[in-house]
């Protein structure tokens, strides 16, 4: 027979983890009371296995015989709605974590919205000229332009001093890897050397709005002109990345070749502007040829001539039903008028003049 102390202890037991492990038979209470009267009157002991199909319905029941059967019943509690309340706790859970997602976006918006105020720096909202809103954030409605495709394409620098000379086979010396790599793949082609000519302008802009600010005195506007010419580049850029995806090794190699251009041009318009800008100039004849042949491959269909992509038709204000071989025209376009400029610098160089003293022609396309 149990103490009164053993049956104190085992009720207070019981009580704490029942609800965990104690389960309510199909029968109700009476079927564990007759199974824990069972196991009395038997003398040993006995456990009390749950229902199948139902979690964690293992109950125990460890009696010693001799004791009073319904005092042992007595110790027993049971959790006669532990399903029910267990699939209403999960939902309340869930619905809790719903309320609490809800209100932590609601806090972020919030967030969002005073910390724009609070600087007064609002998004300006920018329309077409037919009334439709402006998807683009990379550029402005007043930024865009038609480009002028009836400029002379043939023109060309004859190389006459040395370091013209050295100019000119530096280039050429650049195209050789080049045609190698990717052969016929213009589209590859393009991809890869606007990610080099989108360089020289950005460096020569730099290092000049470093120059004015040392030597307090005005650029002439060959900072905004050449950084203008960057920009210019990187939206031909972004225009063939809507045709043409790169591959993981053509995008690694992008990271060597900017690096090694980037620092080597830095260097070179350092040491001498005028052989910079003479490289890029015949850089600017290569990628006229390089588009000249890219146009042959559309006309002879080895090139699927696809619809101009939307940045294309916004930026350089393309008609309606515009193709791949209309923005390849007025790419090349630029590519001339990017040719004239860095000539025009060059020239400017040799005649011992700075380029302030020349006005930059901004806006030239």
């Amino acid at each position: 027979m149990m103490s009164r102390g053993a049956t104190r202890g085992a009720r207070v037991m019981i009580r704490a983890v029942g609800p965990r492990y104690f389960w309510m038979g199909p029968t109700g209470t009476s079927g564990v009371v007759a199974a824990a009267e069972e196991a009395a009157t038997a003398g040993g002991r006995k456990l009390i296995i749950g229902a199948p199909g139902y979690e964690r319905k293992m109950v125990f029941g460890f009696v010693s015989g001799g004791g009073d059967a319904r005092s042992l019943a007595g110790l027993v509690r049971f959790n006669t709605g532990m399903r029910a309340r267990k699939a209403s706790t999960v939902a309340l859970n869930n619905e809790e974590e719903r309320e609490e997602e809800k209100v932590g976006k609601e806090e972020e918006a919030a967030t969002e919205k005073v910390v724009a105020s609070y600087w007064g720096v609002q998004p300006r909202k920018v329309t077409k000229g037919d009334g439709t809103q402006w998807r683009w954030t990379c550029f402005r409605p007043w930024e865009t332009y038609k480009s002028d495709t009836r400029i002379d394409l043939t023109k060309h620098h004859v190389p006459a001093t040395l370091m013209d000379k050295m100019a000119y086979w530096t280039v050429k010396a650049l195209r050789w890897p080049t045609d190698i790599f990717f052969q016929r793949r213009y589209g590859c082609r393009a991809m890869m050397l606007e990610t080099v000519a989108a360089v020289p302008g950005m460096v020569g802009g730099m290092l000049l709005h470093c120059k004015s600010l040392r030597k307090f005195e005005h650029s002439g506007g060959w900072i905004k002109a050449l950084l203008e010419e960057a920009e210019n580049e990187r939206m031909h850029l972004m225009t063939f990345m809507e045709v043409s995806q790169p591959r993981w090794y053509e995008r690694a190699l992008v990271f060597a070749v900017q690096g090694v251009f980037f620092n080597a041009y830095f260097l070179a318009y350092i040491i001498s502007p005028k052989l910079a800008h003479r490289i890029v100039g015949y850089l600017e004849e290569e990628a006229i040829h390089s588009y000249t042949e890219f146009l042959k491959e559309l006309d002879k269909g080895n090139i699927e001539n696809v619809p101009a992509p939307a940045i294309a038709m916004d930026y350089w204000q393309l008609p309606a039903g515009s193709t791949l071989r209309d923005v390849v025209m007025v790419v090349r376009a630029d590519e001339a008028h990017h040719r004239d400029v860095n000539h025009f610098a060059s020239d400017i160089h040799y005649q011992g003049r700075e380029l302030r003293e020349a006005p930059a022609p901004i806006g030239y396309h």
